[in-house]
């Protein structure tokens, strides 16, 4: 019998990654329930497994007897004499057992618990694999379904992907190849339990990192991201280094890097925008690409947003999409209104809000900046000023009071361009007030 445990432990050795100290346990297992099988107990029984020679050997305690009466526990004098040349009558010894000597019974027993351990091990080393890499992407392809859920073939298991987890509508077919999230790892039963998702978050931020290597070399740096999955999701980016253009790394030359996600997500729109500190800034660049005019916030964490009244609509987006998922990235209750429905006094709100109102002082210095035009800047060309319109910097006076860092991390403006326009402001405004 020995053998024949041997043989299947090679068999299963050529099919699995477990240690050696696993099948050397497995196979003592085995043999000890065929030692009480047939002994009725396993007290005194030791086994000893050398796995370079290949050898096992099984021993048992047997009482030395004069007449024999019992073969599985008992030994007379004279063959324990051979085996032990002072044995005594009464006395137990350890006697090596030939596993030929098992039973048809205990044989296929200890084969079924080697396998069935062998299998337990196997179970435990792949939950444990699959546990550390909850929010890693994985591979698979679908298999079949099951109750609106779909099976997918993974490395050494398979994945549970479910209904909830799934972007609606999908064409899932038998074969394809997917690319899920990690989302829990239970234990079961039947083995580990893999939950995969296409719908979470995350699932973007890691198809982004394995696109973009300056996301890996923590250059660029993944702020926020919703989705309404299957439809379109927001990704705010910034960046550690001002000569780096965080968005315009992300999407690629070309589209290519955004377009390689895009596809993976079954045509999923994504808008990727630059992340601000300011609440302000962030909110204006979350609602691209939608012009906003003005966005003012309170302590309740409550914004409005004032955009031209050509804008509304796609500030709001389709069924509120736009609004609703800028509202979710930034965390702040966002109220979108047109620059008509905000009143007439909005001009004049801009004015004393964000300068003052001293006579001849700041608001009137604000006033003539904002009618000079930003195209005017040397640097500044007709892109350039849409950009800074949009990311809330619409006015001379604005460009010049902020701060470089705010200035680079418009769309498609560095470090360096930044200096230049914000030099530019400045000067024109002390042309202005001379």
């Amino acid at each position: 019998m020995a053998s024949d445990l041997l043989m299947i432990v090679r068999q299963i050795m050529d099919q699995t990654e477990l240690p050696q100290e696993t099948f050397i346990e497995a196979i003592e297992a085995a043999l000890y329930s065929a030692a009480k099988r047939r002994h009725g107990s396993t007290q005194g029984v030791s086994i000893k497994i050398d796995p370079e020679l290949g050898e096992i050997k099984c021993y048992v305690p047997k009482k030395v007897v004069e007449i024999m009466h019992s073969f599985a526990k008992e030994i007379p004098i004279e063959e324990a004499i051979k085996l032990k040349p002072d044995a005594q009558l009464d006395e137990m010894i350890e006697v090596e057992l030939d596993t030929k000597e098992f039973g048809r019974i205990e044989a296929q027993t200890a084969r079924q618990i080697l396998v069935q351990k062998i299998k337990e091990a196997e179970r435990q080393q792949i939950y444990e694999e699959y546990k550390d890499r909850e929010g890693e992407v994985v591979s698979g392809h679908v298999q079949r379904m099951e109750r609106g859920s779909f099976i997918l073939e993974l490395e050494r298991t398979e994945g549970l992907l479910p209904y909830s987890e799934m972007p609606h509508p999908h064409n899932y077919q038998r074969g394809d190849m997917l690319k899920c999230l990690i989302l829990e790892v239970q234990e079961s039963a039947k083995g580990p339990q893999v939950i995969l998702s296409r719908t979470h978050p995350t699932l973007v931020a890691r198809l982004f990192e394995m696109e973009v290597p300056e996301i890996y070399d923590g250059l660029v740096r993944l702020m926020a991201i919703e989705r309404d999955p299957g439809d379109r999701a927001k990704v705010a980016v910034t960046t550690t280094d001002g000569d780096i253009d965080a968005v315009g790394t992300c999407v690629g030359v070309k589209g290519s890097r955004v377009q390689t996600v895009v596809r993976e997500l079954d045509g999923e729109k994504i808008d990727l925008l630059e992340w601000s500190e300011d609440p302000k800034v962030f909110i204006s660049h979350a609602l691209q690409p939608a012009a906003v005019l003005r966005v003012t916030t309170d302590e309740a964490d409550n914004a409005e947003v004032i955009v031209p009244d050509d804008q509304l609509s796609l500030a709001i987006g389709r069924r509120g999409q736009n609004a609703r998922l800028a509202a979710r990235l930034t965390g702040w209750k966002v109220d979108i209104k047109s620059e008509s429905e905000a009143g007439t006094q909005f001009k004049e709100e801009i004015v004393d809000e964000l300068f003052g109102t001293e006579p001849g002082g700041a608001s009137e210095t604000s006033a003539q900046g904002a009618k000079m035009d930003l195209v005017d800047l040397e640097g500044v060309g007709p892109k350039t000023a849409t950009a800074l319109k949009d990311s809330a910097f619409s006015t001379v006076e604005l460009i010049a009071k902020a701060s470089l860092g705010e200035l680079s991390s418009v769309p498609g403006i560095g470090a360096k361009t930044a200096e230049k326009i914000q030099g530019a402001a400045s000067q024109m405004l002390d042309s202005s007030e001379t």
